[in-house]
């Protein structure tokens, strides 16, 4: 195992042992006499650790990502100075290791809020000034986004997609390290073979990844199993490189965008660059943004205790139709960040791309299927139905609610419209 994967594991049970040898680390990595280091206990990090601590070099702010299997992994990783010399807002750390297995970077700490956690606020208490203030610094990003991804676009070779440590956070989470068996990774060890607890009902993998699925009444194309099956397919690293490849952040989530709030406007500065790379997959680019901005939200992802007593979710499995049904709705906020995102990135983009014959016919079912692995493999969506201290944050609400999100990322209903149909007829080239 490797430093980062023990530090993040003992975190969970011993976060004062964690916190110890993290600022061990931090001393052999760079020579610092760490003082006062805290890890923060933060909703977002489902994936990675961060927090604070004094040093000689003045109070500083820590953050690192880490996966199964990163240790025999390479490439090249956390290029800040890529996506500044690109032109795109990023705060550059002042100590970087990139080792595998040891990878972290240290800021100098910011007084600045994190994106997520200003919208998180909006969500609970909508404010419409807030509101209009937020959608505007992110409509100004996502203009910046969009002029950075067509100067850098590209043709790419298989090879030099592969390469994009990108693919860490979609198809290498389908498969083994090492062997690249499938099912495997954490697609194996989140789902096979586990039970699932959902409202009233508990189902094993082998029933629940087969059913047909409605959604508040609609039946939807694809089970669990065949979008799990149809990702990894469509999304092996080398496949991807059919619409070219630009220089990107890659996992520009909220909780890695810092908020600068100014007296008239606000300008979202992006941290954290631990998949940035010159030839990204021109689709891949800002699925994850899409998702865990949007989608996540209000609430069920990254704060699923509070799902209970908001939401009235219920679940029945009837001649094989898994029935799910919920009051749940993304709220104001949500709505206007997916428009944003439609509007001033994806529809130029996807118009931009076609122009340019980089545009594969299956675009939407890359989309689709990428924006599906968001929720399902970023943390396990199985709530235990004998809810034992460690299996995880979600609640059978919760749960279903996450079931939910991905069906419909991933698949079309069979009739009718969704929120995502929607979403996608808007983006239509």
């Amino acid at each position: 195992m490797s430093r980062t994967a023990e530090i993040r594991a003992t975190a969970r049970h011993d976060r004062q042992a964690a916190e110890a040898m993290l600022a061990a680390l931090i001393h052999d990595l760079f020579g610092l006499a760490v003082r006062d280091l805290a890890i923060n206990l933060d909703r977002y990090s489902l994936n990675s650790l961060n927090g604070f601590f004094e040093s000689d070099r003045g109070p500083c702010f820590f953050k690192f990502h880490q996966e199964e299997g990163e240790e025999a992994m390479r490439g090249e990783y956390y290029r800040a100075d890529l996506l500044a010399e690109a032109g795109l807002p990023v705060d550059r750390p002042m100590l970087v290791s990139q080792m595998p297995g040891e990878q972290i970077l240290i800021y100098r700490r910011r007084s600045d809020p994190r994106f997520s956690d200003l919208l998180r606020g909006l969500d609970l208490a909508p404010d419409p000034a807030g509101i209009a203030r937020a959608l505007a610094a992110e409509a100004e990003l996502n203009d910046r986004l969009m002029a950075v991804a067509q100067a850098t676009l590209h043709p790419i070779t298989p090879a030099q997609s592969q390469a994009e440590p990108i693919h860490r956070l979609f198809h290498e989470r389908l498969v083994d390290p090492g062997s690249r068996h499938y099912p495997g990774g954490r697609l194996a060890s989140f789902y096979i073979g586990k039970t699932f607890g959902l409202p009233g009902l508990s189902l094993p993998w082998e029933m629940l990844g087969h059913s047909r699925i409605a959604i508040n009444g609609q039946l939807y194309h694809r089970t669990l199993a065949e979008l799990f099956d149809a990702a990894h397919a469509r999304l092996v690293p080398g496949r991807l490189a059919d619409a070219g490849g630009i220089t990107a952040h890659g996992d520009a989530h909220n909780a890695n965008v810092w908020c600068e709030q100014g007296a008239e406007a606000d300008r979202l500065v992006l941290f954290d660059p631990a998949f940035a790379g010159s030839h990204v997959p021109s689709l891949l680019a800002e699925v994850k943004p899409t998702f865990h901005n949007i989608l996540a939200h209000p609430l069920w992802l990254y704060d699923p205790e509070e799902i209970a007593g908001r939401y009235r979710v219920t679940a029945r499995l009837e001649d094989g139709i898994l029935w799910l049904q919920s009051d749940w709705q993304p709220g104001i906020l949500r709505e206007g960040l997916l428009e944003v995102k439609a509007r001033r990135f994806w529809a130029p983009w996807l118009a931009h791309l076609k122009a340019r014959d980089l545009l594969p016919q299956d675009w939407e079912e890359v989309l689709r299927l990428a924006l599906f692995l968001c929720p399902t493999l970023v943390m396990s969506l199985r709530a235990d139905p004998a809810q034992a201290p460690d299996s995880g944050p979600h609640s059978p609400e919760s749960s279903a609610l996450g079931l939910m999100a991905a069906v419909m990322a991933g698949s079309r209903p069979l009739t009718g419209k969704d929120r995502l149909t929607e979403f996608f007829d808007r983006i239509h080239p």
